[in-house]
């Protein structure tokens, strides 16, 4: 008995420290994020990019949490681009990695291979992060080239558009 109550305030001791350091934390923080025009400029650079490299594509902008900001679907884009094209951007935002990257290190026997059974994940290419001086600030998703090195060749575009814009 004598052991568990001394484990027991030692317990405590160490979650009121752990407070107390805390408690000398701010309580807020901020955060940059792509205005909606910005984001807009993205997409719009990434799908004429794809448009002249003769493919129909959607392309979506998620905020720094994997939220929309943007979703663009060309005329011909496929029906099941919109979608694949906020997972890809949802993807890389969340696990801070462009999607191409991903392809590896989630492979069958790799370490973070349950990351493919995440709901939403899409480990394909063609989710690229956006990034403002050292921050995330979203991600961008492209579907429908033929082949995810291409989507990659979209979203970059889309993020050179706008790199001048967000560097600080």
């Amino acid at each position: 008995m004598k052991i568990a109550g001394i484990l027991s305030a030692l317990t405590l001791n160490t979650m009121l420290i752990s407070g107390m350091v805390s408690a000398d934390e701010d309580a807020l923080f901020t955060t940059k994020n792509l205005t909606p025009e910005t984001a807009l400029k993205a997409a719009t650079a990434a799908l004429e990019k794809c448009r002249t490299e003769g493919y129909q594509v959607a392309v979506a902008i998620v905020d720094r949490m994997g939220n929309m900001q943007v979703m663009i679907r060309d005329r011909y884009a496929g029906a099941h681009t919109p979608e694949t094209a906020r997972r890809k951007a949802w993807t890389a935002t969340s696990f801070r990695t462009n999607t191409t990257d991903l392809l590896e290190i989630t492979g069958p026997g790799q370490p973070q291979a349950g990351i493919r059974h995440v709901t939403d994940a899409l480990i394909i290419g063609g989710g690229m992060l956006i990034d403002a001086g050292g921050s995330l600030v979203g991600a961008i998703g492209v579907s429908g080239a033929p082949g995810g090195e291409l989507d990659d060749l979209c979203a970059l575009a889309g993020i050179e558009a706008i790199d001048e814009d967000i560097s600080f």
